[in-house]
């Protein structure tokens, strides 16, 4: 049974012409253009850990990193690793080169929602926190029994501007304005030391830190964010959706996309640590 969508939550951007991208940055964010949109609903807020249990609860629904991994997209798994994990950041040590990635990511066994950092950990104390390691059809999956959808990729992008034009930041064109930081996201040489002036290292609850023009909160950090927004690639590889907003894990000097121009392509079964979601919806 799904419940009635709460009106309260989520604010109303309103139709018109708005102008997106950046050229300043990263290439996928190119080029500058204009979309007109019709006015449409969206979370103010991403999906938090206390919503998206009375959704299990409601539903019994099982995320995909409580599955084992899908035998079509990974034939060649051994019977070993045919087992419910997902990805966890893990700082390295200080010997660890910057360019190899995976290094600071590890598969962890039991991660997910429940258990966001591995299975001896829990969501206590973070109920307020997004929920995180969400893939595509779980963000699906919920938005559905919300009665909402998914923001398109401009949606979201326009949403997280707050009505500013030309602004690298959902608050204006400065990252630290008067030396404040405006958003959860990694502060120190990434990824050996975050020395959390921002006064956290994992995700923080939802609505910490000031709200866009919109009242949209954590649009620049915190989590990333699923759109609906196919992400091109090649035929053969895996399929992809845009996501948005950056996480706690981007750096202005490492994947500088705690702003509202920034994307990335993720493919549809990536869950991890600090991947969440916010839903949209059609105006009545």
């Amino acid at each position: 049974m799904s419940p009635s969508i709460s009106r309260d939550d989520m604010a109303v951007i309103p139709a018109g012409q708005y102008q997106l991208g950046s050229t300043d940055f990263y290439p996928e964010e190119s080029p500058i253009r204009r979309v007109t949109l019709p006015s449409f609903r969206i979370d103010v807020a991403p999906v938090t850990n206390a919503q998206f249990e009375r959704f299990v609860h409601a539903t019994g629904y099982v995320t995909v990193s409580e599955q084992p991994p899908d035998p079509v997209l990974y034939p060649n798994l051994a019977p070993e690793e045919q087992i419910p994990e997902s990805a966890v950041f893990l700082p390295p040590p200080a010997s660890v080169d910057r360019s190899q990635p995976l290094a600071w990511w590890a598969l962890i066994a039991g991660a997910d929602w429940r258990h966001p950092r591995g299975p001896e950990t829990n969501l206590d104390g973070l109920m307020e926190h997004p929920v995180v390691h969400v893939a595509y059809d779980d963000a699906i999956a919920y938005a559905q029994w919300a009665g909402k959808r998914l923001p398109t990729a401009d949606e979201w992008e326009v949403a997280a501007r707050g009505g500013l034009v030309a602004q690298d930041y959902a608050w204006g064109a400065e990252m630290t304005p008067e030396g404040r930081w405006l958003a959860n996201v990694w502060q120190g040489p990434f990824p050996w030391v975050n020395e959390q002036t921002d006064g956290w290292f994992w995700t923080s609850p939802v609505g910490h830190f000031p709200a866009n023009g919109y009242g949209l909160v954590d649009v620049c950090g915190n989590v990333w964010e699923w759109t609906s927004t196919v992400y091109p690639v090649p035929e053969e590889e895996q399929k992809r959706r845009v996501i948005k907003g950056g996480s706690f894990l981007c750096a202005e000097n490492y994947c500088h996309r705690f702003r509202p121009a920034a994307l990335m392509g993720q493919t549809l079964d990536t869950a991890t640590c600090h991947m969440g979601f916010r839903c949209a919806a059609d105006l009545d």
